[in-house]
């Protein structure tokens, strides 16, 4: 497909890789020339620069030829007016980023006015994810499908676990409730195990399991964590604003750390019921002052990785039972994990994966699309969840006599509202959801994508 993408930021540029990788026609515009110089000495891309909202430029990018134009800039007046344009010359699908919730609550009004296909709000999403993981801090991280009834969720194998040396067909009798290992991360290596899978202590595990079951697995493998009841967040960002209202709504006690008077006093009329501290968060002064050793959590919420990286070690270091970190260069994410840094949310990937999801469903309309799309051990593997048709192959036929692509792996199948983790004797069905978990490099774009091809008779 043929996508122009406007603003080269962190979203954008996240975009502009993983969609070029996948084979589209990419035009990125951007104001920034060395921005521009950068990404094609990178990517395969066309750059054109100028300003995203002119339409002479949108004309030269050639937008109303283009299927999709996505708008990733820091301003969201910016955003909705590339949409508006866009539409206006002929482009079908477009797609802004809006982040002030004010603006949001408008968009949805006026979805079919503006043209919009879509919109993404990175920290509203994030905020979210944060607001999961602190529900569950027993998890690492953790993903929905099937409208919350399905969970892939993240653990690590400790040497004392239950599970350390044991193989994976034998995962009922140890956990006592039905899960299905999806992933397993050893090292720099990511496999989607067999049944003889031996698991290790340090490997970092995704599992998947009804919601359900949630409570009683992490009860059997003796992992439980005590109840979020306190939460510090370091830095007054957009994000905290979300998680605060989440968690306030919930009960949890909230205490925000913020170096800027004029961003505390907003913060401050905002949550009256939160404690509001001037001060910088980065200091362990301030941090054992403000009662970090007495909180259930830490968020790191801070404009800069570094800050946020090394805020969240010290909590490990010191006993704070569960930290989140916020980043945004990704790459920190594999180097700091092995630290004790494993609940790490950036904002810029949420939004690029629920981009992708739109793109690849774009691509398959029919029968099997693409309901949600999560990618998963630092976007070295993703899990999709489809609608079976009558046009799916394979419905009816024991799972144990279907041939899948390799590193391919059905992770669940949801019937009627039923929750099947799956055996070698179940099958497909027509009008089931199915969550299929696959490396990333195996782009799967529609559910039959997950089968092997069937081969050609010659009459």
């Amino acid at each position: 497909m043929k996508i122009v993408i406007v603003g080269d930021g962190k979203v954008g540029y996240a975009l502009t890789e993983q969609l070029s990788r996948e084979g589209h026609d990419i035009t990125v515009i951007d104001q920034d020339t060395e921005v521009l110089q950068r990404l094609v000495e990178t990517l395969d891309v066309l750059v054109i620069g100028g300003n995203g909202a002119s339409l002479e430029v949108q004309r030269e990018a050639e937008v109303g030829k283009s299927d999709l134009l996505i708008a990733v800039t820091t301003a969201d007046e910016i955003n909705l007016l590339c949409c508006i344009l866009a539409k206006k010359l002929g482009c079908p699908n477009t797609i802004a980023r809006v982040r002030n919730l004010e603006y949001r609550q408008q968009t949805i009004f006026l979805r079919e006015e503006l043209g919009l296909s879509m919109t993404i709000n990175p920290e509203q999403s994030a905020a979210v994810e944060m607001y999961r993981l602190l529900q569950f801090p027993s998890f690492l991280k953790r993903e929905s499908f099937v409208r919350g009834l399905v969970e892939l969720v993240e653990l690590k194998v400790s040497e004392s676990s239950a599970l350390c040396g044991k193989p994976l067909e034998q995962l009922y009798t140890v956990a006592g409730v039905k899960v299905l290992v999806c992933t397993v991360e050893r090292g720099d290596q990511v496999f989607i195990p067999s049944g003889s899978f031996r698991l290790q202590a340090g490997d970092k595990i995704t599992v998947t399991a009804a919601r359900s079951s949630l409570t009683r697995l992490i009860k059997n493998l003796a992992i439980a964590k005590q109840k979020i009841r306190r939460v510090m967040l370091v830095g007054g960002s957009r994000i905290a604003v979300y998680l605060t209202q989440m968690l306030l709504a919930v009960g949890v006690e909230v205490k925000i750390i913020e170096k800027d008077p004029a961003k505390c006093r907003t913060l401050s009329d905002l949550f009256p019921q939160a404690l509001i501290i001037q001060g910088d968060g980065s200091s362990q002064e301030v941090l054992t002052s403000e009662g970090i050793l007495d909180t259930d959590a830490v968020v790191t919420l801070t404009d800069m990785d570094e800050e946020n990286l090394i805020i969240s070690m010290y909590a490990g270091d010191i006993g704070v039972p569960k930290a989140i970190t916020k980043i945004n260069r990704v790459e920190y994410a594999a180097m700091f994990e092995n630290r004790g840094l494993d609940s790490i949310v950036s904002p810029k990937l949420i939004s690029a994966n629920e981009i992708v999801r739109y793109v690849r469903d774009m691509q398959n309309s029919g029968d099997g699309a693409i309901i949600a799309l999560h990618r998963i051990v630092n976007g070295r593997a993703e899990a999709l969840e489809f609608k079976a048709s009558a046009g799916t192959r394979q419905l009816h036929v024991p799972l144990h006599q279907v041939q899948l692509r390799p590193n391919v792996l059905i992770a669940c199948i949801s019937r009627a509202g039923k929750v099947i983790i799956p055996g070698g004797d179940d099958c497909i069905q027509a009008g089931d959801t199915v969550v299929v978990v696959t490396l990333a490099e195996e782009t799967i774009r529609e559910l039959n994508d997950i089968f092997l091809p069937q081969p050609l008779h010659n009459d």
